[in-house]
């Protein structure tokens, strides 16, 4: 079977450039690009948040004083920790896909500011004011995402405004839920985000990780049909679909098995063996295979084997979690003018983040054991993985591209 020629991706990433010779240029970078202040921001919100939910669980802490500690923790995880990681990947994205400039500087130090204070509003409240600064902070980027991809007739890419403004939609209606404002349940809404979240892996994902693996393995065989992708996509979306609108089970579990088998097939021809021995590449396919675990186990949950959160957190830990580690240490490589090698502390960090997938749902397989250790130690291994990043890439993101160029 020959390779199956690669085509041109939604997101083109920039891949690193010899870095000019002489002595590395120094300053202040960490506003140049998207990337940069949201990374940084995302691994240290992630290191220290979990830490606290797990004390506030435990009852060592009071909860937020927003709304609930559990809401609280599902909220920051998808709108606040997630978000995070998307907003500085598009904008990033943004500037490949068009040439043009997006926001850097004062307006891109704005934008971080926004965000670090809707943090706070949602843990300390007031709730109103945590609505109106997440909401903001998904305005903002979404305005000047459309500026540059209308300017640029990017037209191809103009899908990310419509994911923002679902997610916008599904943020509002959190709060107006947890206010008693209006008649919907919260984790809806986190469910949702989520379950896009997925949708946009399948798009996306299903694109660079072939690809990146393809690049990175000349010769290598790989099985990749269109049809497959269009059955694998549309049936992930249907099963998903079911699972929020809470259908009847027969359908929905009987949907989330075809997915789950659709995707398997789909991650399997693109030889996710031969990708074994380069960590950029395994973690990618690893936490990709998430997604059909955590389909079977959504149709567990709703036949009523195990609870839905046993497929939720496999779809959040294992594969969100899992392919954001993977990307932003692959990104933050490239867009700083490095070799893209995954050194020690990359390697403890993927492997890091899968330990917290399995762990945690180890805890649902063990339900008549102590369910607070198990929680520990899954969130003391997902925090010391994002802890991990913090400490050897805060250094690089604060400083310019070793080869000098912008960004």
């Amino acid at each position: 079977m020959k390779p199956v020629p690669v085509r041109t991706v939604l997101v083109p990433l920039l891949e690193p450039q010899p870095a000019a010779p002489g002595t590395p240029p120094h300053g202040f970078a960490l506003f140049r690009l998207g990337f940069r202040p949201f990374y940084l921001l995302a691994s240290l919100f992630a290191a220290v948040s979990v830490p606290l939910w797990i004390a506030q669980f435990a009852g060592a802490l009071p909860p937020p004083s927003a709304y609930p500690a559990m809401l609280w923790h599902a909220h920051e995880m998808s709108f606040g920790f997630t978000l995070a990681v998307i907003v500085g990947f598009l904008l990033t994205a943004a500037r490949a896909w068009t040439g043009l400039p997006t926001p850097s500087g004062i307006p891109l130090a704005g934008l971080a500011a926004l965000w670090i204070a809707a943090r706070a509003f949602n843990y300390f409240g007031p709730s109103p004011a945590a609505m109106l600064a997440d909401a903001a902070f998904l305005i903002l980027p979404m305005i000047a995402l459309g500026l540059v991809l209308v300017k640029a007739r990017s037209h191809r890419n103009l899908f990310v405004l419509v994911v923002l403004t679902a997610f916008l939609l599904a943020n509002t209606l959190f709060h107006l839920a947890v206010a008693g404002r209006v008649a919907f349940a919260p984790m809806a809404a986190v469910h949702f985000f989520v379950f896009t979240v997925i949708m946009l892996i399948g798009v996306i994902g299903g694109r660079v990780i072939p690809s990146f693996t393809a690049n990175a393995l000349p010769g290598i065989r790989q099985y990749r049909r269109r049809w497959l992708d269009v059955l694998a996509l549309a049936a992930t979306a249907a099963a998903l679909l079911l699972v929020l609108l809470g259908a009847p089970a027969a359908p929905t579990v009987a949907a989330c098995v075809a997915a789950a088998a659709l995707q398997a097939a789909r991650l399997a021809g693109w030889n996710p063996v031969a990708a074994r021995r380069q960590a950029l590449l395994w973690i990618l396919h690893v936490s990709y295979a998430w997604i059909p675990v955590g389909l079977v186990l959504l149709a567990c949950g709703v036949a009523g084997k195990l609870p839905i959160s046993a497929g939720v957190h496999a779809l959040t830990l294992g594969a969100i979690s899992g392919l954001i580690m993977g990307m932003i240490t692959r990104t933050a490589l490239g867009h700083t003018a490095r070799p893209l090698i995954a050194g020690r502390i990359e390697v403890a960090a993927y492997l890091l983040v899968q330990a917290a997938a399995m762990i945690r749902l180890g805890s649902f397989a063990a339900p008549g054991a102590d369910y607070l250790p198990w929680i520990v130690a899954a969130a003391s291994a997902w925090s010391l993985a994002f802890a991990l990043y913090f400490a050897k890439y805060a250094p690089m993101l604060v400083a310019p591209r070793l080869d000098g160029r912008d960004g």
